[in-house]
């Protein structure tokens, strides 16, 4: 007999993480799939979507448990494409497309911080946003544009930053001489040292793969690096900058942090810390995942108005 189950899903460029409560709220079973996006007219991205919901609909079924229902934000995720989403997230698990809710992951990680009206959300992981979502439904988004253009303070953001400050130094020296430390940790991580190694790893890949680098530049500002430590600062400052954005375009209300780029290193919080010392400032780590799990569509209804 299997036990049925409320799905909830984390859609992002670097992993897709995923929680299932029983009907009591207790959660069952959680995990990880390769990262994905909602930007499902791109054959890659439908390709990797479809994947990681195959891969979670593997593993409950082994455990026994049956989806009747899934909340899902998703990266990349918008109107145009919401009904082959909701369509690539139903087939595998067997259910109808009109049991999911899709939204943008921006949504969700809002509505699991706040109600409407009640506060700003910045979030820094593979990319950057800001977020305010009004009383009425209303909504002020800054920054999120994608690595290409801005997603200033995110990982792939701090990645590139520092790819591009050893490479100016390599053009001056013909070396990596003058930023040891740093070039030390990136060529590692993207395991190898040519050129050639280096734009396979950025031009052949995700911006996931390419955000998994800010965790080099981390371990280069622990070792003393000074340049990976003013790359992290100034991560921080372009960060306070989306919250002081939405506080301008609104009022001053409670800011949440959340995303991995404020675990990096403890220079990116102090200098959000610093640049925001006038407003009300919480870092919190989050589970956007169980919040879809445990999210009434009822809770979703006025954020999806607007």
């Amino acid at each position: 007999m299997s036990i049925p189950v409320r799905l909830g899903f984390d859609i992002g460029g670097t992993a897709s993480r995923w929680v299932a409560c029983d009907a009591s709220g207790a959660v069952v079973a959680r995990g990880e799939a390769g990262g994905a996006s909602g930007r499902v007219f791109e054959p890659v991205e439908r390709h990797r979507l479809s994947g990681a919901v195959q891969h979670v609909a593997r593993i409950l079924a082994e455990q026994g448990l049956s989806v009747e229902r899934v909340t899902a934000g998703l990266t990349g995720f918008g109107a145009s494409t919401a009904a082959d989403v909701r369509a690539l997230l139903a087939q595998p698990l067997g259910i109808p497309p009109a049991n999911v809710v899709a939204v943008d992951d921006m949504t969700l990680a809002y509505l699991e911080q706040f109600s409407p009206g009640e506060g700003h959300l910045v979030s820094a992981g593979t990319g950057s946003y800001g977020l305010h979502i009004g009383a009425d439904g209303s909504r002020i988004r800054v920054g999120g544009r994608g690595m290409l253009i801005d997603d200033a303070g995110s990982g792939a953001w701090i990645a590139l930053r520092a790819i591009d400050h050893i490479y100016r130094g390599f053009d001056r020296h013909a070396s990596f001489d003058g930023d040891p430390v740093l070039a030390e940790e990136l060529l590692g991580a993207i395991g190898g040292s040519t050129w050639d190694d280096v734009r396979q790893y950025v031009y052949g890949g995700d911006r996931g793969r390419i955000g998994v680098l800010s965790v080099a530049v981390a371990r280069a500002a622990t070792r003393g690096d000074a340049a990976a430590a003013a790359i992290l600062r100034t991560a921080g400052t372009e960060l306070a900058r989306l919250a002081t954005a939405l506080i301008g375009r609104t009022r001053s209300l409670p800011v949440v942090l959340v995303g991995r780029v404020l675990d990096l290193h403890l220079v990116v919080r102090e200098q959000v810390g610093r640049m925001l010392a006038a407003e009300t400032v919480h870092v919190r780590r989050s589970d956007a995942a169980l919040a879809a799990a445990l999210m009434q569509t009822s809770t979703l209804d006025l954020a999806l108005r607007a």
